[in-house]
């Protein structure tokens, strides 16, 4: 099938394996240190390989059976644990499990949307505020995307800024239509500075400018312009993100009560 012409492609296992070793060394950790992987849109486990060949332990999430069956025949020897699942929904992990986060050529996917009760920014925000919620305080994740333009590589950032990343992205050889990539590289730490881009130019890297602190409840509700339902709405969808058990929409939702009977 598709999953196993993709497994067995020498090209494509070139490029999943130069991307994932560029997450890695993104990732900076501590030469010696084994870490906790996740990897996000891990498919048929051919960045896993490379986690391993780092000396790290992994977990991978995919949304294509398909591609999980290959890369646990690949990895029916090894550590690592797979999960099938839609990062768009966030992730049904254990809060503070890991050291790291990488994903090659999946988060672009999250400004898709499945259904019309959907939105790319709803995908987005539960799947960085998961992350934000999964990964150890002091980790970094970095993420290779392919934007169709500057306005979806800007949402994605912006999402995961609003979540309480600090970071940048990273874009290797800006002036190359084939080597071009970009790299989301997002942290924990205030003064967080992203790492040189390779092939770098003066648009090389650019810095995602957030005060993750301003995201907990101290802005003002909605943007302007947005309308009574438009604002509830959102607030709904927050709290869903953070677990909470919320009324489904309908068509009386944030719709006004009269004065009287």
């Amino acid at each position: 099938n598709e999953a196993r012409k993709y497994n067995s492609s020498s090209r494509m296992i070139q490029i999943q394996a130069e991307i994932a070793s560029r997450c890695l060394e993104l990732l900076n950790i501590p030469p010696g240190k084994v870490g906790y992987i996740l990897d996000v849109g891990c498919g048929s486990g051919l960045s896993g390989k490379v986690l391993e060949e780092g000396g790290h332990v992994w977990f991978g999430t995919d949304i294509s059976h398909a591609m999980l069956e290959v890369a646990q025949e690949r990895d029916a020897m090894s550590s690592s644990d797979l999960c099938l699942h839609d990062m768009g929904c966030g992730l049904p992990l254990r809060q503070s499990s890991f050291d790291g986060c990488i994903s090659v050529s999946a988060l672009q996917w999250l400004c898709y949307a499945q259904n019309n009760q959907q939105t790319a920014w709803m995908r987005l925000m539960r799947f960085f505020s998961s992350l934000y919620s999964v990964l150890k305080k002091g980790s970094r994740a970095a993420l290779q995307f392919y934007p169709e333009n500057p306005e979806q590589a800007m949402l994605i950032s912006s999402c995961a800024a609003r979540a309480g990343f600090t970071g940048g992205l990273v874009v290797d050889y800006p002036n190359s239509s084939k080597a071009k990539k970009h790299y989301l590289c997002l942290s924990f730490e205030h003064g967080y500075k992203v790492p040189g881009a390779l092939g770098k130019t003066a648009e090389g890297s650019e810095q995602i400018k957030v005060n993750p602190r301003v995201r907990k409840g101290k802005r003002k509700v909605g943007k302007k312009g947005l309308t009574y339902k438009e604002k509830v709405l959102r607030i709904k969808e927050k709290q869903r993100v953070r677990g909470k058990e919320i009324r489904p929409d309908t068509k009386y939702t944030a719709r006004k009560r009269k004065d009287k009977f």
